[in-house]
């Protein structure tokens, strides 16, 4: 059966998803960061984590060989991280407050909650490529609503 990609993608729009930074640091230094919204648990034990990255990406080859990565999940307040992080190109990390765990990948300020990440797998998926990360580190705040992503727009639990 033919899908009209179109169609088909705002069929799955329907599905309302909260709206991630993944960010890691290049083996050249450079600092990764891109907006998120395909994020999911994996297993408890270990405990694994996944993330898919479109193949036209900019940033792709450099997170397949960054060996780590971080999931920072956004709050509401945080349109304007997401957006910033949307964009292809430009300066992303101009004025914005991160930390480093474990592995290096910055983890941003505020975030609702973050995962530290060590790379345990890639898998071909269709025009994207999944990560799959094993988690070494996380913080979750016990406050918060989320950024969500629901029809094509962003939305609010209100």
């Amino acid at each position: 059966m033919a899908f009209d990609q179109r169609e088909f993608r705002t069929a799955l729009g329907h599905f309302a998803t909260g709206i991630t930074v993944v960010t890691a640091c290049a083996r050249n230094g450079d600092l990764l960061g891109v907006t998120v919204n395909s994020f999911n648990s994996v297993s408890l034990d270990p405990p694994l984590i996944l993330f898919s990255l479109e193949r036209r990406s900019l940033s792709l080859s450099a997170f397949e060989t960054a060996g780590n990565f971080a999931v920072n999940i956004l709050g509401e307040s945080q349109m304007n991280l997401s957006q910033n992080f949307a964009r292809t190109q430009g300066d992303k990390w101009s004025g914005i407050a991160f930390d480093r765990w474990e592995t290096g990948s910055p983890i941003l300020k505020g975030s609702l909650a973050a995962f530290d990440c060590r790379t345990y797998a890639i898998h071909d998926g269709g025009d994207h490529r999944v990560f799959i990360g094993e988690v070494l580190r996380f913080e979750a705040q016990t406050e918060g609503t989320p950024l969500l992503y629901f029809r094509g727009s962003y939305t609010s639990l209100k």
